[in-house]
């Protein structure tokens, strides 16, 4: 059976409805918004109007902040929530996404002051709200703090969405400066906010977010996130695909700490083998205990990398037996656990095959023949590869299929044969219902998520990861 967790956007519906109903609590009955022009030309539906942007937009915007820097954090709390972590940093993009658009609506607001006195005047202003006592004399730098941290705000989100704009590297050291904007906003939000605000209910729950934003955000700025998880490994060895090109994955192999936590199959790791390029993301293409002991008596742990971006590209070449690797982990929810009484499917692309290589290895048989997976059921898998007679991995994929135990049908597509998958292929199976399991291009993975909608209605729940750094 599947564990339970709640769909991300679940979450951030359910955090923006919080604000808006506390702030709504404390908002004025007798602000009311139209008509915006009354019959003595006085604009007082439309000062009300901008009032109530001014101040939900920034509720809300400071607010999602908060969350991202929660979200930053990455705790494995935060999967057992949203059902991995990958939904976490896809959580944490569209929270910071929505509190950039809060932003520019905060901004708006704000700016729409000189419009309307233009056009109508400044009758029926509402008057200047009371501040803490003692953030009066702070009101003008503070005003200023925020403009700026906006602006800075918007650049970082702008280099953030088009990712041509800057490789990652980079992008990486302009993305360290949200925590510092972050708290800038924090400022200019204590500052600003009026003093009625901070009494109830909503004074609670803003004194609280920007106490957890906060903390998240100096942990972030001190590099400590992961740091309970990190654990310094040695690579035992690295293995080139006979014939490479440049273009075929390599194997990495790393020796860890006898008292290391252990991880399941299908998780995933963070891997640091240079501090200026930051940890990146690599599925763990082994089983527990599948490749025995080091010499040392350290547990063994496999990564299979393929040289797609700037730094796997150079990283085969810069990799050495004895070096030292950062990792920190596991992470990820993806273990082809699904629903009784429905069928397995697993479908790879490409080198998102890695975390079906761990689920077979842990379905390779114990010295007897019996299975290490005895509730596990048979399962039919599907490969995509773009040339299979120069496929590095397909020879020990077959291997690995064929001693399953229970049993994994494995049909290969070799699209320089012009054997493609196509989702119809599983409409003749399945009649009891199939969980998909995918890893792979997003193509692919929109084509399937389109087809369980379009074929496997009610039937097909696919199940992938999202994996984006940005």
């Amino acid at each position: 059976m599947r564990r339970f967790h709640i769909e991300k956007h679940w979450v951030l519906g359910a955090f923006l409805a919080v604000i808006t109903a506390l702030w709504v609590a404390v908002s004025p009955p007798g602000w009311r918004i139209f008509p915006l022009v009354d019959a003595d030309g006085a604009a007082s539906g439309a000062w009300a109007l901008r009032q109530h942007a001014l101040y939900l937009s920034g509720l809300l915007s400071v607010g999602l902040m908060s969350l991202c820097m929660l979200l930053a954090l990455r705790q494995p709390w935060m999967e057992r929530v949203v059902g991995g972590m990958d939904q976490v940093y896809r959580l944490h993009k569209w929270a910071g996404i929505g509190a950039g658009g809060t932003a520019i609506a905060h901004w708006l607001a704000k700016e729409s002051g000189g419009w309307i006195k233009e056009v109508w005047g400044s009758a029926g202003r509402p008057a200047r709200e009371a501040m803490l006592a003692w953030a009066g004399a702070l009101r003008s730098p503070a005003k200023d703090i925020g403009e700026i941290a906006f602006y800075i705000l918007l650049g970082l989100l702008l280099v953030t969405l088009c990712q041509q704009l800057l490789n990652y590297r980079r992008w990486r050291w302009t993305h360290r400066a949200m925590p510092l904007i972050y708290l800038a906003l924090v400022c200019h939000s204590v500052v600003l906010m009026p003093a009625r605000f901070w009494l109830g209910p909503l004074g609670v729950w803003v004194a609280l977010m920007f106490t957890v934003g906060g903390v998240a955000a100096c942990v972030s700025l001190m590099g400590r996130i992961g740091r309970s998880r990190i654990v310094d490994a040695r690579i035992e060895r690295v293995t080139m695909a006979d014939g490479d090109d440049g273009r075929q994955p390599f194997e990495l192999v790393c020796a860890m700490p006898r008292d290391w936590r252990g991880f399941r199959p299908g998780q995933f790791a963070f891997l640091s083998f240079d501090r200026a390029e930051g940890a990146h993301p690599f599925t763990i293409a082994s089983a527990p205990m599948a490749l025995g002991l080091s010499a040392r008596g350290e547990p063994l742990l496999r990564f299979v990398i393929k040289p797609l971006g700037d730094c796997t590209s150079a990283l085969a070449a810069l990799l050495r037996v004895g070096q030292c690797v950062q990792i920190e982990g596991p992470y990820g929810r993806f273990d082809a656990k699904g629903k009784v009484g429905r069928d397995q499917v697993w479908i790879a692309g490409g080198v998102g095959i890695t975390p079906f290589l761990a689920f077979l290895e842990a379905r390779q048989p114990m010295p007897d023949g019996t299975s290490r997976v005895p509730d596990a059921g048979d399962v039919q898998m599907h490969y995509c590869t773009r040339d299979a007679a120069r496929d590095a991995l397909l020879m020990r994929l077959r291997q690995l299929c064929e001693q399953a135990v229970p049993a994994v049908h494995l049909s290969v597509h070799d699209a320089a044969a012009g054997d493609f998958f196509v989702p119809e292929l599983l409409a003749q199976q399945g009649a009891r219902g199939i969980d998909i399991w995918f890893c792979g291009p997003a193509a692919l993975g929109t084509v399937l998520k389109d087809a369980c909608g379009r074929i496997g209605a009610g039937r097909w729940r696919l199940h992938r990861e999202l994996f984006v750094m940005r």
